[in-house]
C-alpha cells in the first residue's frame, strides 16, 4: 500500500503523532456509508413517530367525542326525552356554540326549559310506555267457542259436546 491509500482521521487516543492516525480509504468509505444509512433510518423513524403521534391525537379526540355523546345520551334519556337523536344534536350544537366549557347537566336542563316538547312530562324516569293491546271483536272467535262450551255444559248431550269440539278445532 502506498501513502495515498490512507486518510487522516482524528482520534481521541494519542498515538504519538499529533493525535492523527491513518485509516484506509476503503474503510473510511464504509464508515461514511454506514453513517448515511443510519441518518436515513433516523429520518424514517422520525417520520413514523410524528405520524403515530398525529394518529394518537386524532383517536384521542374521537374517543372524547364518543364519551361526550354517550354521557349526553345517558343524561337526556334519564331526563325523559322523546326523540334522543334530535335532542342529542341540539345539545351538541349548544355545547360547541358556548365559549366556556358547558356542563352536560346544564345543557340538558336548558334544553328541557327551552324545548319542552322534546321531553315527556307524564312518563316516570326509567319506565317504559305501555302500548295498547289489540282488542277482539265483540262476536269473535272467543265468544263462539265460549257459547258452544256453555251449551255443552248446560245440556250435557253428546251432540252439543261434538259441536263444541268442532268449533274449537276451527279456531285453535
Amino acid at each position: 500500500m502506498s501513502d495515498n491509500d490512507f486518510v487522516s482521521q482524528d482520534s481521541s487516543v494519542d498515538d504519538g503523532v499529533n493525535g492523527d492516525r491513518l485509516v484506509p480509504v476503503s474503510e473510511s468509505i464504509r464508515y461514511r456509508r454506514r453513517a448515511q444509512a443510519a441518518e436515513q433510518k433516523l429520518a424514517e423513524l422520525d417520520g413514523q413517530l410524528s405520524q403515530s403521534n398525529e394518529q394518537n391525537r386524532q383517536l384521542t379526540e374521537e374517543l372524547e367525542g364518543i364519551r361526550l355523546d354517550s354521557k349526553l345520551s345517558e343524561s337526556l334519556v334519564s331526563a325523559g326525552v322523546n326523540d334522543v337523536e334530535t335532542a342529542l344534536l341540539l345539545a351538541k350544537q349548544r355545547m360547541e356554540a358556548s365559549e366556556e366549557q358547558a356542563d352536560v347537566d346544564s345543557v340538558v336542563e336548558s334544553l328541557r326549559k327551552e324545548k319542552g316538547f322534546l321531553f315527556d312530562r307524564g312518563r316516570s324516569i326509567g319506565g317504559s310506555v305501555r302500548t295498547l293491546a289489540v282488542r277482539e271483536k265483540a262476536g269473535g272467535v272467543r265468544s263462539a267457542v265460549e257459547k258452544a262450551a256453555r251449551n255443552a255444559v248446560v245440556s250435557g248431550s253428546r251432540r252439543d259436546v261434538q259441536e263444541y269440539m268442532r268449533v274449537r278445532r276451527q279456531f285453535v
